[in-house]
């Protein structure tokens, strides 16, 4: 039976409930944003008992659908002051959902100071006390927990960060080997987590892809297919599998978009030294891997297992991070960023934030630029909670009016990932208008800016870019919602049997009728639950803006600003004017 379970941290207790028939066919992002929409009061305090954390499989989760172990976790965040969902790979959420667990979600705080362990297991769902792994780290946390109930299980937890309340907390689960590395990072969700005195949760169940399936054969037919599409695409099939996210280095910078120096220019000479062709001809020579699945399933296998020259092993080491650690930083070289991200994840930090967090300290004369041994120390200081720690430890936005920087590149408090907007411009009108903050996830206009992938839009001009960003913020929410990782986009952009399959491989799982259409309007709801949030929360369209001087410092080696006026940005939600103006109505 589909269920949630309720963890109610200020009586510590666990309970379960059937899913109500109106949030039956919410998964993921859909469901972690409705709950928070209709359960968390939009102008608490991200931190109060008041917010709850929800942790939902998506739909597809715990079935053979190809890539389909994504995790949502959502909140009120204590970074944007905005709902929050943020995503992860790892395998806690096929195993959630062969419990016929739809949601976790977890309210109120406990009366004494400590830390609780939620065990859930096909048996039982018990809180556990759980103060001996107070301050320890992820990687020993996961390690201590897999000893203890069996190497097969999922452990979600929060780092030192977390336990410290830092707005730069991410949540992290493992991979099939036992990785703590697999990161819920964005917008301050591990802070939340602390907050609830919540340290880890243990998902134990007998298999990853035991998720009931009303029509089985129909199913298989349709995830066959979907697996050879996926496999047919030169992103999916061939670039990913080869040499990972991090492939994308040289062609950003190439296309004068990677933000190098703070964002003080558009390229990094050095990005070959960390990009994902080094990466992989360095993991494969130190006996690591170039290729790696994150979660039973994936047919992309993008993530990578590098070791150090020193005996470390990261896994992995993504883009967004080489590029946050290393050319954000003037830093060309590849064994300090897989150090800086070893200790990100030890001490349960989003590399992003944390990357954009060292650049801004770098500006503000902490340490130079490229200096990675001090960037290590200032990682440490994070983890000791120094009064330096803990300002770093809040993000960009707090760190730059901490040491007086203007250049501070986040919107609604978030740092901006690893594309400039005055050199990708659709990318910009997605960070200026998600719900999210600055968060390319959002809607990866890449695609068609850079990549060439579902139509080629001009990456330094504004126009077209508004409805580029749109259709790509509607399409991730439904995706978001399934449990697919978002790299199938890339495919389903280009495939015009993509998306009807997925909706195959729904309507096979669930007995329904949904057609493409209705896979739209999914999106476009999921994304209005989350304006009205943040409306209610006191957000504007004035908080649907780049900062100002992107509009003003030219970018090198462009030379171009962010010119999408406020008025376009304003269009963007408008789905019902948007739909009229392609049908010619």
């Amino acid at each position: 039976m589909a269920r949630f379970i309720r963890v109610n941290m200020s009586s510590l207790v666990v309970s379960e409930e059937p899913v109500p028939k109106e949030y039956e066919l919410l998964g993921g992002r859909a469901l972690t944003s409705r709950l928070v929409f209709d359960e968390v009061p939009p102008a608490c305090h991200p931190l109060s008992a008041e917010n709850k954390l929800v942790i939902a499989p998506g739909l597809l989760s715990g079935t053979t659908a190809p890539s389909s172990g994504r995790l949502s976790v959502g909140a009120k965040s204590p970074l944007t002051g905005g709902i929050k969902e943020s995503n992860a790979g790892g395998i806690s959420s096929q195993l959630l959902a062969n419990l016929g667990i739809n949601a976790i979600v977890v309210e109120g705080k406990p009366a004494r100071k400590g830390f609780y362990l939620l065990h859930l297991s096909p048996t039982e769902a018990e809180l556990l006390e759980a103060d001996d792994l107070a301050g320890v780290g992820t990687y020993e946390v996961t390690t201590r927990l897999r000893r203890r109930y069996g190497e097969k299980v999922a452990v979600i937890t929060i780092g030192p960060a977390g336990e410290m309340l830092m707005a730069s907390a991410g949540v992290t689960n493992n991979d099939p080997d036992g990785n703590s590395s697999r990161y819920a990072g964005r917008g301050g969700l591990g802070a939340v987590m602390g907050s609830k005195g919540l340290k880890a949760i243990v998902v134990d169940a007998p298999g990853a892809f035991n998720a009931p399936v009303k029509e089985p054969e129909r199913f298989k037919a349709a995830a066959k297919k979907f697996t050879e599409i996926l496999l047919a695409h030169p992103v999916t099939g061939q670039g990913l599998p080869a040499f990972g996210t991090d492939v994308l280095m040289n062609v950003i910078s190439e296309a004068g978009a990677l933000p190098t120096r703070n964002f003080q220019r558009g390229s990094f000479e050095k990005a070959a030294d960390i990009g994902g062709e080094k990466l992989a001809e360095t993991a494969v020579a130190r006996g690591g891997k170039a290729t790696h699945a994150c979660h039973p399933g994936c047919v992309m296998r993008c993530s990578n297992v590098y070791p150090t020259k020193d005996g470390e092993v990261c896994a992995p080491v993504e883009y967004e991070t080489a590029w946050a650690l290393g050319a954000h930083l003037e830093n060309g070289d590849l064994d300090i960023v897989a150090k800086l991200n070893i200790l990100c994840n030890d001490i349960g930090l989003d590399t992003i934030e944390t990357g954009g967090t060292l650049g801004v300290a770098m500006e503000g004369g902490v340490i130079p630029f490229g200096d990675g041994a001090g960037a290590i120390r200032l990682l440490e200081e994070i983890r000791q909670g120094t009064p330096l720690g803990r300002i770093l430890g809040q993000g960009a936005e707090f760190t730059g009016k901490a040491f007086g920087v203007t250049r501070v590149a986040t919107v609604k408090g978030q740092h901006m990932p690893a594309y400039d907007p005055r050199a990708a411009k659709g990318i910009g009108v997605t960070y200026a208008t998600s719900t999210m903050g600055a968060d390319h996830t959002a809607g990866y206009s890449i695609t068609a800016n850079i990549l060439g992938v579902g139509g080629n839009v001009d990456p330094l001009k504004p126009e077209g870019q508004v409805a580029l960003s749109r259709d790509l913020q509607v399409a991730t929410a439904a995706v978001d919602s399934t449990g697919l990782c978002l790299f199938v986009a890339f495919a389903l952009l280009d495939n015009p049997e993509g998306l009807p399959t997925v909706v195959e491989m729904l309507n096979a799982k669930y007995g329904t009728e949904l057609t493409v259409g209705d896979v739209v309007k999914y999106g476009q709801a999921v994304l209005k639950v989350e304006r009205e949030f943040n409306r209610r929360a006191g957000f504007t369209s004035a908080h649907d803006r780049l900062p100002t001087w992107m509009k003003a410092e030219a970018l090198p080696p462009h030379h171009t600003v962010f010119d999408v006026s406020e008025a376009e940005l304003d269009q963007v939600f408008n789905f019902e004017t948007a739909e009229k103006a392609a049908s010619g109505t």
